[in-house]
């Protein structure tokens, strides 16, 4: 079983009529979902898709994204998934980078999905049309899957350090499926009786190997939220009998401060998991007192898969940790001159395993800096404790996480300096009662040059993602920079 789509083909066979995904009133059995994603890959063939091409899917978490997800899949293509949040310049750029031959995207982001790709030259397919249905009920579904080797692209995961351009990490379909099976059977410990929430982004990795695919791995039922919404969540959860929450922690602040458990029946929660960020300990400890379960914490990137620890649920859990290594993967700390550190020294996560990525898509050079001798370097700061539970102190990167989205300031500092009157820009990112970081954007102007915060603030906004702009401009005399005229982050004061 080479192909990650094999676990779906697997499941229909198996477990045909159980509920595989479900958004609200539409729900899609394991036979069902089987059945539209061959014909949604034999549509990809006769669009001219062949093994290992590149196919670009923008949506947001609706019953189409595992459709056309396992799709691409089964035609032997490669997935790369993009925020439905993004504008047509942030598409565009990833179209380019990944040679993607064709877009499908759903209709109500498929405006800026359409432009990037008229702006590239390739098609955009938008799902749910009129004309897209009528065409996948009149495709034979392709027969099995074009076989893959364990070692091929599955998904290509665009991301980005604070320098440079976004980076692809290429997942391999090891890597997912060793990853989604460790999830289900070790970490989640779901079965076809579970329902698991939907409400974590599917083209983010956490959302697409905890839910999607350890669902597909385990026969269990995933119900899906588009946006998420804490009074929406709790509905579906009493709706559903919703088994395992999976969110990040601004998700687990929202549902606190939402109405009373009291009012839905939750008595099939039995686990909530919080990744994506540090959630913090009274966080963690007000939701257990509120909704009575668990709550387990994990750590993971997109270049691992995501996971690589995990506080297991057979395990003393320890509050604030990011707990032990998963089963498969490896971690250690490392210094600066790539020593190992020893319990309660600090030093950067180092990971390998079966989850680690095959590199950044036509980036050696990146890929060699981040994966040495193997092991794939975090830019993540952490200390173990004795009992070798790991817990995270800082980031060594300048990586922004607004609401469990990742903000990279390098990419927004170049959209400021487009701006006619900024000289300098600089953008970080502040704490955040919601959102846990905000971010936020200090400039400098040309001589002469006039401009206001809210007018710099708009600029952006019309340029990128929602998520992405800064709420927080500043005008400033000058930036703080060092004996090499390098910007110094860490001495900017915001307000």
């Amino acid at each position: 079983m080479d192909n990650l789509v094999d676990r779906l083909a697997e499941r229909a066979r198996s477990d045909g009529d159980r509920i595989a995904v479900r958004e609200d009133e539409v729900a899609l059995t394991y036979a069902e979902l089987n059945d539209e994603s061959a014909r949604v890959a034999a549509l990809l063939r006769d669009e001219g898709v062949r093994a290992g091409d590149r196919v670009a899917l923008v949506m947001p978490n609706v019953t189409r994204f595992p459709v056309a997800y396992y799709g691409i899949l089964r035609a032997g293509a490669v997935v790369v998934p993009m925020n439905p949040l993004l504008k047509a310049r942030e598409i565009a750029f990833t179209l380019r980078d990944s040679g993607s031959r064709i877009v499908l995207a759903f209709p109500q982001c498929a405006d800026e999905a359409v432009k990037a790709a008229a702006e590239v030259g390739i098609a955009c397919l938008v799902t749910d049309s009129t004309a897209f249905d009528a065409r996948v009920r009149a495709t034979e579904p392709m027969p099995g899957s074009v076989p893959r080797a364990q070692d091929d692209t599955a998904v290509i995961l665009y991301t980005s350090g604070t320098t440079g351009t976004p980076k692809g990490a290429e997942l391999t379909h090891r890597n997912l499926l060793t990853n989604a099976a460790t999830a289900a059977e070790t970490l989640l410990q779901v079965g076809p009786d579970d329902v698991l929430f939907g409400g974590l982004p599917l083209f983010h990795a956490f959302g697409q190997t905890c839910a999607l695919n350890t669902a597909v791995t385990a026969g269990a039922t995933l119900t899906l939220l588009p946006r998420f919404d804490p009074a929406r969540a709790l509905e579906i959860m009493h709706r559903d009998g919703v088994t395992v929450f999976l969110g990040v922690p601004t998700m687990f602040t929202a549902l606190l401060t939402t109405g009373a458990p009291d009012d839905h029946d939750l008595s099939r929660l039995r686990l909530a998991v919080s990744g994506g960020a540090s959630l913090p300990v009274e966080v963690l400890h007000s939701f257990e007192r509120k909704f009575g379960i668990t709550v387990l914490e994990g750590y993971g990137l997109s270049e691992t898969s995501p996971v690589a620890a995990f506080n297991p649920p057979d395990r003393p859990r320890k509050p604030g940790s990011i707990g032990l290594p998963v089963r498969g993967v490896e971690l250690r700390l490392v210094a600066d001159d790539g020593t190992t550190v020893g319990p309660g020294e600090i030093g950067e996560i180092a990971i390998r395993g079966d989850n680690v990525m095959k590199g950044y898509w036509n980036r050696p050079d990146a890929t060699g800096e981040a994966v040495r001798d193997g092991w794939f370097h975090s830019g993540d700061l952490a200390r173990v404790d004795d009992d070798g539970y790991y817990f995270i102190v800082d980031r060594k990167k300048d990586l922004i996480i607004r609401g469990g989205y990742n903000v990279y300031p390098r990419e927004i500092e170049e959209v400021l300096y487009e701006h006619p009157a900024v000289a300098e820009a600089a953008v970080v990112g502040v704490p955040h009662e919601v959102h846990g970081e905000e971010v936020a954007a200090v400039v400098t102007l040309r001589p002469g040059a006039h401009t206001k915060p809210d007018e710099v603030r708009d600029f952006v906004r019309e340029r990128v993602a929602a998520y992405k702009y800064p709420r927080i401009v500043t005008i400033a005399d000058a930036l703080p920079k060092g004996a090499t005229g390098k910007i110094l982050k860490r001495e900017i004061v915001v307000g």
